[in-house]
């Protein structure tokens, strides 16, 4: 989690444990609402908030717009018992109200705690320690009726700390997965310390929550972020366990997206800002959103730090990822529908007629088909079978293919018809293009710089 922000929980270092009766189940906390984030987004797919016990209110959560929260943070003792929960009246509260609305809650048990994790070095060492600590986790999921746990140890170290850590996991895995519980876990961006999670720990979890924020220059830029999660796909951790974390905050000052957007509403469309003597960076709607778009296509979900930090109505980044993965869930309509014309003449075409995520968008010889019938929208989308004409991976380098996608509204969507003939996708600056200047039958459609060559001369419908 982030530093500045980690470092507030350990106020509950003193606290005596205090107990909340669990909430009464009913019919609406225990299944999700037809409005509910679970049923709106792509399935499987999670968005993901952390609610801090010191800051946020449980009435101003958007609950319609999230799968899960993680209620942050409980502290640890060295023998593997925990301390109170931090305003546990908040956690009973958050509890039922997101029961209600379909969601689920997590508890989340560590943080960055000034960088002190003695306490889970201590008690993962030992069997009975990590036997403690289950039991005490599984005491506080069903006395508050939580959905599962997110264990925030940062950070185990390579080796010793690391071996430790894994027995941990195996061990919460088998107690909180028989009782129909979740387990996920927060880790670190990349780097050397995060083979201090081995990869035995991606079977024990059901996902983890990877904190790409704190790095990169600017302060989590997509390249870096989308590289993050790259790192841990490539040590083995499945598409669908990837959760992607972004951040609500700026480096190096720690102002609040909230804050940002307060002096001036502009600043939620840029990425830095000068503010408070030096250049603030964090990641604006446009970035959330292309973040989003990848993980739709390439992890398991999206994780922010922290829902205190957002905005309401329309500048809002929780929205943003909402909207981003597809939850606004009616495609757009209006526009003039027919054949899309390139090179030789040809048609712009969905590979077999498909309409299913990710279909390549190629030429083909024109035959009136519904997989060339395209209609171009008032609102820059273009959309054949019920589907977006979209930019792979919201890509913007040359190359970066075209294909067939859930409409969501993000840049990776939007195109300009040029009065040269081109189509420009203003997201990434580059134009439709028909690979290698080909007319051939089957010639993937790609973006590339705009040249107004004759493969990048379209034809729309009239």
């Amino acid at each position: 989690m982030a530093i500045a922000a980690l470092a507030l929980a350990t106020g509950t270092a003193g606290l005596i444990a205090t107990f909340a009766p669990a909430p009464k189940a009913d019919a609406a906390s225990t299944a999700a609402t037809a409005s509910s984030a679970a049923a709106a987004l792509p399935a499987g797919f999670k968005s993901i908030g952390y609610l801090p016990s010191w800051a946020g209110s449980v009435s101003a959560v958007q609950y319609s717009k999230l799968t899960h929260i993680n209620y942050a943070f409980v502290l640890p003792n060295s023998n593997g018992t925990l301390q109170g929960v931090p305003d546990s009246g908040k956690l009973s509260s958050l509890v039922s109200t997101a029961h209600a609305n379909g969601v689920k809650v997590s508890l989340s048990i560590g943080g960055w705690n000034d960088g002190n994790d003695s306490a889970f070095e201590s008690f993962a060492a030992s069997s009975g320690g990590r036997t403690t600590f289950t039991n005490a986790v599984m005491g506080l999921i069903n006395q508050y009726g939580l959905d599962g746990v997110d264990i925030d140890w940062e950070y185990p170290d390579p080796g010793a700390s690391g071996d430790h850590y894994t027995l941990l996991m195996q061990q919460l895995s088998n107690t909180l997965h028989g009782q129909g519980k979740l387990l996920t876990a927060a880790v670190v961006s990349e780097g050397d310390t995060a083979n201090g999670v081995q990869p035995a720990v991606f079977g024990y979890v059901d996902w983890l929550n990877i904190m790409a924020y704190d790095g990169g220059s600017p302060h989590a830029n997509y390249d870096w972020s989308i590289a993050s999660a790259n790192f841990w796909k490539n040590r083995g951790l499945p598409k669908a366990k990837t959760v992607l974390g972004v951040p609500f905050y700026s480096r190096p000052g720690y102002l609040t997206y909230s804050q940002i957007v307060a002096m001036n509403p502009n600043n939620a469309n840029v990425d830095c800002i000068q503010a408070n003597g030096a250049q603030q960076c964090y990641n604006g709607i446009p970035t959330i959103k292309r973040k989003t778009t990848w993980a739709v296509a390439n992890a398991g979900g999206i994780m922010n730090w922290e829902l205190s930090q957002d905005t309401t109505g329309s500048t809002s980044l929780v929205s943003a990822i909402f909207d981003a993965a597809g939850g606004t869930g009616t495609p757009p309509t209006g526009g003039k529908t027919g054949p899309i014309k390139g090179i030789a003449g040809k048609c712009v075409d969905v590979a077999g007629g498909s309409s299913a995520n990710g279909t390549a968008v190629q030429l083909w010889t024109c035959n009136s088909s519904a997989a060339q019938t395209w209609t171009v929208g008032t609102d820059g989308t273009i959309r054949a079978l019920g589907k977006c004409l979209d930019v792979a991976a919201a890509g913007t380098a040359n190359g970066s293919l075209v294909q067939l996608y859930d409409c969501n509204g993000t840049g990776a969507q939007g195109w300009q018809a040029q009065s040269n003939g081109n189509l420009l996708n203003p997201n990434s600056g580059k134009c439709l293009d028909a690979t290698g200047q080909s007319s051939a039958d089957g010639t993937r459609l790609q973006i590339w710089t705009c040249a107004g060559s004759a493969n990048q001369l379209w034809t729309l419908p009239a």
